[in-house]
């Protein structure tokens, strides 16, 4: 058993409970510490019957269609809009009976954690083909969070494959899939035992939209949808991931802006002497001695970055918004660590 599945994940983004500490500089608080884009995808209007109604077929059906488009989806899979992949996280523990369920890691805390609070047996693992062999339920995050580490496509359809041979699930966290779309295995997400889970908030920028997709066969669809009930997602969410979720010019647009940005990050910080671990287009996770001291120092200069209880070494740093807020992470850093030989 791994402590994960008891202790309740620790997160980013939490700057109402740093806003009251003193800092030693009078500017807005800078939060590094989410992989949300910083450049969110702009709202469009939406009709007041949105707010007024409740979400009908025709608007379900809408957002349903782009996210297929948008992700690949093939038509035999099955759809099903979530307020935020974190609620499908929630549920799917609950939706199958109890058993051996292995979760690929180190990952993002709630999986291991929403298992283990449904009941069932976790273990975090490092190795896809023990999990396979040995667990009911093996659960990827694709691209990790928070390193980054991408499996093939490939390799997660022939798990899928063996898994499903004695009544196996498959769950894919795609998160941050939309990054990397190649590595997405929503074009198999109608294969017996798949769950693809892919979310609007991260790369779209739009978190409090509180909209996500499960992408999978039938049967896990089916329980997921009779779970989270009628009206699940509000109207206007649905209305904007459509239009977002259709804006090709947009996606690619911010793919590349975000990968620029990430390689500025990159340099930033190794020029700040801090090792690479990994990361994607929208966070970098470094490791340093000082990981504490740092973070702290941080925290008196209104910069909230990504710690990890245990990881000690590890710093996650999300994209700054401008280049004044990198100017004065660069800065901060500077006063903190000292200059680098």
């Amino acid at each position: 058993m791994m402590d994960e599945k008891d202790a309740r994940p620790h997160h980013g983004g939490g700057l109402d409970a740093v806003r009251p500490l003193k800092t030693s500089r009078g500017d807005a608080w800078i939060d590094l510490s989410t992989g949300i884009n910083p450049w969110p995808y702009p709202l469009p209007k939406i009709e007041s019957a949105a707010w007024h109604r409740l979400p009908g077929v025709e608007l379900l059906e809408a957002a349903l269609d782009a996210a297929r488009s948008c992700y690949g989806a093939p038509q035999d899979a099955r759809l099903v809009a979530a307020p935020g992949s974190q609620a499908l996280i929630q549920w799917l523990p609950w939706l199958r009976s109890r058993g051996r369920v292995a979760v690929l890691g180190h990952t993002y805390g709630e999986h291991a954690y929403c298992w283990g609070q449904a009941g069932h047996d976790v273990a975090v693992v490092d190795d896809l083909g023990d999990a396979i062999r040995t667990a009911d339920v093996v659960v990827v995050t694709n691209p990790n969070n928070p390193d980054g580490r991408v499996r093939a496509p490939a390799e997660l359809r022939e798990a899928a494959v063996l898994l499903a041979a004695r009544g196996g699930w498959l769950i894919v966290d795609e998160a941050f899939a939309d990054l990397q779309p190649d590595c997405s295995l929503a074009s198999a997400a109608d294969t017996p035992g798949v769950c693809v889970l892919r979310s609007v908030g991260k790369f779209f920028g739009l978190a409090g939209l509180r909209l996500g997709f499960l992408i999978g066969a039938q049967d896990i669809a089916d329980r997921v949808e009779a779970a989270l009930g009628p009206w699940a997602v509000s109207g206007p969410a649905l209305a904007i991931g459509s239009r977002a979720l259709g804006d090709r010019a947009w996606i690619d647009k911010t793919r590349a802006r975000l990968s620029d940005a990430a390689a500025q990050l990159s340099s930033l910080l190794d020029a700040a002497g801090f090792e690479d671990i990994g990361g994607t287009s929208l966070f970098r996770l470094v490791a340093h001695e000082r990981a504490a001291a740092i973070h702290d120092g941080l925290l008196g200069a209104g910069i909230l970055v990504r710690n990890f209880p245990e990881q000690p070494r590890w710093l996650r740093f999300g994209l700054p918004a401008s280049g004044r807020e990198r100017t004065r992470l660069e800065r901060s850093l500077a006063a903190i660590i000292g200059p680098q030989s």
